[in-house]
């Protein structure tokens, strides 16, 4: 009975010197500089598939504006000038 309660006291100093190594080093880790450039990469990121979904939608736009003056043009229909919405490169 002394040597089972002998080895669970070395257990348990065990492993409370273990938590307490885990726990400083754990609190060393740069946690908050991580997240923030991991957060960084991720407002980059979205921004550019942003950008690029812009462009694409304004050039599924122009070509289906193109398409469509085709086909009147076709039909022997007049088509209006194509005009550029928005052309002062701001949102609106």
């Amino acid at each position: 009975m002394h040597g089972f309660l002998a080895k669970a006291a070395i257990a348990g100093v065990v492993g409370a010197a273990s938590y307490d190594g885990v726990r400083k080093a754990v609190s060393k880790i740069p946690l908050r500089k991580a997240t923030v450039v991991a957060t960084a990469w991720g407002i980059r990121v979205v921004r550019e598939a942003e950008r690029k979904a812009g462009d694409s939608a304004e050039q599924a736009r122009l070509t289906v504006a193109d398409v469509i003056a085709e086909a009147k043009e076709r039909a022997g229909e007049e088509a209006p000038p194509l005009t550029v919405a928005n052309s002062g490169g701001g949102k609106a």
